[in-house]
């Protein structure tokens, strides 16, 4: 099984397809801005649920967040826990850079 992901930036998600299909197995929605960008949705379709399709998503999505040099906050909690379970990808999350105290 292939998944192809790609960006829809009009929709503001990434969205999977399998094999070829014109149906979207799953998508991954975001918010994003010149810095950063916070996916705050994951969903995949239940048919294609365990096979591979939601880490597709999270790979190519992180890939081309790492390439265009932007921060990421992951407050989806797919997103949160696959960036958990690999390492490589925790240097691109999101941390506060402010100085104030309490």
């Amino acid at each position: 099984m292939a998944v192809h992901v790609s960006d829809a930036p009009e929709a503001r998600r990434y969205e999977a397809r399998v094999d070829g299909e014109s149906a979207v197995a799953g998508v991954a929605e975001y918010i994003r801005t010149a810095e950063l960008i916070a996916f705050v949705h994951t969903e995949v379709a239940p048919e294609y649920e365990g096979r591979g399709v939601g880490s597709a998503l999270a790979r190519t999505a992180l890939d081309q967040a790492r390439a265009a040099d932007l921060r990421v906050l992951a407050t989806c909690p797919y997103f949160a826990g696959w960036i958990a379970r690999h390492p490589e990808y925790q240097d691109l999350l999101y941390r506060s850079r402010s100085s104030v105290t309490d």
